[in-house]
């Protein structure tokens, strides 16, 4: 399996989304609330090339970018394939 990261926040609906995805695919995750450290913060800040919105995924590296890529990667059916390497 893929090496999954996710950096959130709570109350976050679009994270929340992002999680039942990874959920429903039988991924595993590591996830950073940005709002419990503010070294997380800045790690998603600098690994996703300035972004600040949340949530922040990535994939063994690669960021995917936020919960509307990761549902477009699913609807092309690209997810799975990304999940399992």
């Amino acid at each position: 399996m893929a090496d999954v990261v996710l950096y959130t926040r709570p109350g976050c609906g679009f994270c929340t989304m992002a999680k039942h995805l990874l959920k429903s695919k039988g991924a595993d995750y590591k996830e950073y609330n940005i709002w419990s450290k503010e070294e997380y913060k800045t790690q998603m800040i600098k690994r996703s090339g300035g972004e600040t919105t949340v949530p922040q995924i990535f994939i063994d590296d690669d960021h995917i970018g936020g919960s509307d890529q990761l549902i477009a990667l699913d609807r092309a059916g690209h997810l799975e394939a990304l999940l399992k390497q």
